[in-house]
């Protein structure tokens, strides 16, 4: 799972949704023992939030608190990323972000799913994500889709 740490994901709180739809993703995974890694990418780079390995061992790891800013390196986060996806066939990659990043990210190629849980809900959301799931054959869902499926 990629998390969105950039500036534009702190405004409006959208920082704490995406932590709180990651958390819940954690769970879901520890629940059907499935294998989950965490990374979080910003302003201050990469960071392993929960290492590759055991969703059950994850779902213990309460998320940080995590400072937000800087621009978005989305590029080194897939990056990053694909070994890992090799690592377990059949591995979905969830990215959580507003899309609000420089550039046009490479699609994903080791993730047999991608799904782009949206969180671009500013007064003039831009689509990005959306237009990278369309070109990346992936899934795009709005954030608050997700929380409504939590309740």
């Amino acid at each position: 799972m990629l998390l969105d740490t950039s500036g534009s994901m702190r405004r409006g709180g959208r920082l704490a949704r995406a932590k709180g739809v990651a958390a819940w993703l954690v769970a879901q995974a520890a629940r059907h023992g499935d294998q989950l890694g965490l990374l979080a990418f910003g302003g201050a780079g990469l960071q392993w939030l929960i290492a590759p390995g055991p969703a059950r061992r994850a779902a213990a790891v309460r998320l940080p608190p995590l400072g937000g800013g800087g621009g978005t390196p989305l590029a080194q986060a897939l990056a990053a990323a694909e070994p890992v996806l090799q690592r377990y066939a059949g591995a979905w990659l969830w990215l959580l972000s507003d899309g609000r990043c420089p550039g046009e990210p490479p699609a994903p190629r080791a993730a047999a799913q991608v799904v782009i849980v949206d969180h671009d809900d500013g007064p003039v959301p831009i689509g990005r994500c959306a237009a990278w799931a369309e070109r990346w054959g992936a899934r795009c869902v709005p954030a608050h889709h997700i929380q409504g499926e939590r309740r």
